[in-house]
């Protein structure tokens, strides 16, 4: 049965300090001297009605805020919490400025672990954020938290909050497909492409969503350089691709060298169900034997949208460093296409995990398989000339007991404040 929608809680008139207490909203601190100072502000507000407000107060320390208890959860509903905010100040907004849905038992315990509200979008001068969740089993109240966190300069203004029951969203499957095989002593890139065809078409029949293909399939096994075998994009293998895509219906991701100006890039192509170029990325950290064979660096992590989320791409040396597969799950890529010659197979998890994506490779050296976001291979092609498999659903929650959703957490956790030295410097 359809749940009926129901508002818990919405646009409460802050403008009136008398209607703090009816509404419920509290000062909460963990200790005194780490609370911020709280105030109602009648003059800045989004709905005209006033404002929530929360300054730091010259506190280093400053850990805190508005908390409103609510009762009549119902447990595994799905809700969703939207909350308006515009700061002054606040230089790091995704660590400083924290709301949270920390759940409650009938006996005002903690149920399950806090979700922390971390999807946000520009709109005009407030920032809308929000979150669909559902409510853990032994649920039965809820207190919505809005903090302000280590930011002893800055101030936050909170309006329209609510909290209403909505359906569960529905399964968002996707078939993908990744193909595992290096073919060798073939005279042409064009031979290579038609090998890869083929494989996919025999490995993989059916009604795909995606098919991968590995890094470089137009110049393993030729004998070529990879300035020999470079080709513009969009060109002649984007083109066989795109008629391979658009027979499949299926989006198809691929490597190979791309020739621009006097450049050679090691490129992922992707493209889409009507065979048409969706995008590119350049691969940004090439290895020294890229280097010294002519090639030259990305210097851009790009995500793509698709009919069914959105998409980024990384390649092979890529996987030893963090910030690719980082900067792709922070423009929120659900997976992760790796076309790969070879790499550190514990490197490829870790990027799954700590970025809680789908990661997707296709290699020669590497394994071929599809990883979930918790790192475990769901699919993997042992052999040349076959291929992984599987369904993904990128509504699923990957919830861990003690931790929470990570994907959720992360963003708000992450320090962005804290800048990284650069390497091997002197001191």
């Amino acid at each position: 049965m359809k749940p009926a929608a129901f508002l818990l809680l919405v646009g409460v008139g802050f403008a009136e300090p008398l209607r703090i207490d009816p509404a419920g909203w509290k000062l909460w601190s963990q200790r005194a001297a780490t609370a911020p100072k709280v105030s109602i502000d009648a003059t800045v507000s989004r709905s005209g009605k006033g404002s929530l407000v929360i300054s730091g107060n010259s506190n280093a320390a400053v850990h805190g805020g508005w908390e409103n208890t609510l009762s009549g959860i119902v447990p595994d509903r799905w809700y969703r919490f939207t909350a308006y905010y515009k700061t002054q100040g606040v230089s790091h907004p995704n660590y400083q400025v924290l709301p949270r849905l920390d759940w409650r038992t009938a006996q005002g315990k903690r149920a399950g672990v806090p979700d922390y509200v971390y999807k946000t979008k520009q709109e005009g001068e407030w920032t809308r954020t929000w979150l669909e969740v559902n409510a853990p089993a032994d649920a039965a109240g809820v207190v919505l938290q809005l903090y302000l966190s280590n930011a002893p300069g800055g101030m936050v203004w909170w309006d329209d909050v609510s909290l209403e029951a909505v359906e569960a969203p529905k399964a968002r499957q996707i078939k993908v497909a990744t193909i595992n095989l290096r073919p060798s002593n073939l005279a042409s890139r064009e031979a290579n492409v038609e090998a890869f065809v083929a494989a996919a078409d025999k490995a993989a029949p059916g009604k795909l969503d995606v098919i991968l293909f590995p890094e470089g399939m137009t110049v393993v096994g030729t004998g070529k350089s990879y300035v020999d075998i470079s080709e513009p994009v969009p060109g002649p293998t984007t083109k066989r691709l795109g008629e391979m895509a658009r027979a499949r219906n299926s989006y198809v991701a691929a490597g190979l060298y791309e020739s621009e100006g006097q450049a050679v890039y090691n490129t992922a192509v992707l493209l889409d169900r009507q065979g048409r170029l969706v995008g590119k990325y350049r691969k940004v950290y090439l290895p020294r034997e890229e280097y010294e064979s002519g090639l030259t660096p990305g210097n851009a992590f790009p995500v793509f949208d698709t009919d069914f989320g959105r998409v980024g791409m990384m390649i092979c040396y890529d996987v030893f460093f963090a910030d690719p597969a980082k900067a792709l799950a922070a423009q929120g890529a659900e997976v992760v296409l790796l076309p790969i010659w070879g790499g550190d197979e514990t490197l490829a998890k870790a990027r799954a995990i700590e970025n809680r994506i789908f990661l997707v490779t296709s290699g020669y050296n590497h394994p071929t398989y599809i990883m979930d976001p918790y790192g475990e291979r769901i699919s993997e092609a042992h052999e040349r000339g076959t291929a992984a498999v599987a369904t993904l659903d990128l509504n699923r929650r990957y919830v861990e007991q003690w931790l929470g959703e990570m994907k959720q957490r992360r963003p708000k956790e992450a320090r962005t404040d804290v800048s990284a030295p650069a390497p091997a410097i002197d001191r």
